[in-house]
């Protein structure tokens, strides 16, 4: 299939959908990631045919054999977005296009196809249409989408990459990342682990770079800790990401975020707020940010305010730092005004109470 051509979807509806009752119980209390709706949408690709067998389908578990490459080399990735329900009653996806450029991003470093992106976007207006009654109308709930590919070659060679893949979404109704509301949390500086280095897969997202970070998570949670801060892998001197999340930083008035090296992911949440600065008249850079500038700023005072953004938790504060021989607070550990700006803004412009100025909503219903 060459980037041109459009792929017509096979729909078959489940007929054996959770009932309106059903969906309301959950609906009333969904956690993150727990419960998933009742379709999926599956794409298969074979190298010299491309992309093909494009389908809606209920929602089922998948049989693989056992030497399917997926689960001895982990070639896969993944995307996360969410669809809102808007205050009008219209339903929307936010920024789309830009997932799925960066799905192209990680699918070119990890050997994969490339999904056109049309046709990644129609995936989830696919899947949204079939299951627009799972989208909350909670405020603040969302129905998170989980587009990604796996290798599905059967065979145990390593000197080349698979032929066949297959590219799925699911979705799964979702209340706040973390729990307890918007509250600050406390992060883990990771000096023994490095999630990625020069060259390698920092930038994607694949699954590999959250695998080698959950044991940090657990030190982190052991130290008393809600989540790790990565270091960069050189001298663990340079701050990069907190968990699967970037970081901003207030410095001097200023939004400063760590530059993108090719070891951070290039957050599409990160770029929003890059662009939301200037709408709400602050100063941002992307740069540098060493540990002891951190340390030291908040110290001086400095630095005001620190938050994560994610798809996930979309802007939360980050209120204390514990090190293996050091710890600090930020600020007085309270949300800081910046960030609620930052945060209220975005979630406005999601679920349709601020003007959208940069055509950031793409509408499904």
């Amino acid at each position: 299939m060459t980037i041109a051509q459009k792929l017509s979807f096979d729909v078959q509806l489940s007929d054996h959908a959770r009932t309106a009752a059903e969906r309301e119980q959950v609906l009333a209390n969904p956690g993150f990631g727990q419960i998933f709706t009742d379709h999926l949408v599956s794409i298969d690709y074979t190298e010299g045919q491309g992309w093909h067998d494009a389908r809606l389908a209920p929602y089922e578990p998948l049989t693989l054999d056992p030497a399917t490459a997926v689960f001895h080399y982990a070639q896969e990735l993944f995307e996360g977005l969410k669809a809102y329900r808007q205050t009008n009653g219209s339903v929307v996806t936010f920024r789309p296009y830009a997932n799925a450029a960066r799905f192209n991003q990680s699918a070119a470093r990890m050997a994969m196809p490339e999904l056109p992106e049309e046709t990644f976007v129609e995936s989830l207006e696919q899947l949204v249409q079939a299951d627009r009654e799972w989208v909350p109308t909670t405020e603040g709930h969302s129905l998170y989408l989980r587009p990604f590919m796996i290798a599905t070659q059967v065979g145990l060679g390593v000197n080349y990459p698979s032929r066949t893949y297959k590219y799925m979404v699911i979705a799964s109704p979702a209340a706040s990342y973390f729990t307890g509301g918007v509250k600050p949390v406390s992060v883990w500086l990771s000096t023994e682990y490095t999630r990625a280095a020069p060259g390698g897969t920092g930038f994607a997202k694949c699954g590999g770079n959250y695998a080698a970070a959950f044991v940090a998570q657990r030190q982190a949670v052991e130290n008393g800790c809600d989540q790790v801060v990565w270091l960069d892998a050189a001298q663990h001197a340079y701050v990069e990401e907190m968990g699967g999340m970037n970081l901003f930083f207030v410095i001097g008035g200023k939004l400063v975020t760590p530059a993108l090296t090719g070891t951070l992911l290039p957050g599409i949440t990160r770029d929003s707020i890059l662009a939301l600065a200037d709408d709400l008249g602050l100063e941002a850079e992307e740069r540098l940010v060493s540990v002891e500038e951190w340390a030291d700023g908040c110290a001086s005072g400095e630095i005001t305010e620190v938050f994560a953004c994610g798809t996930a938790a979309v802007v939360t504060p980050v209120g204390s730092v514990k090190g293996a021989d050091r710890s600090w607070t930020i600020g007085d550990g309270t949300p800081g005004p910046v960030t609620m700006r930052v945060r209220e803004e975005l979630l406005g412009i999601q679920y349709g109470a601020r003007t959208d100025l940069h055509g950031w909503i793409h509408k499904v219903l």
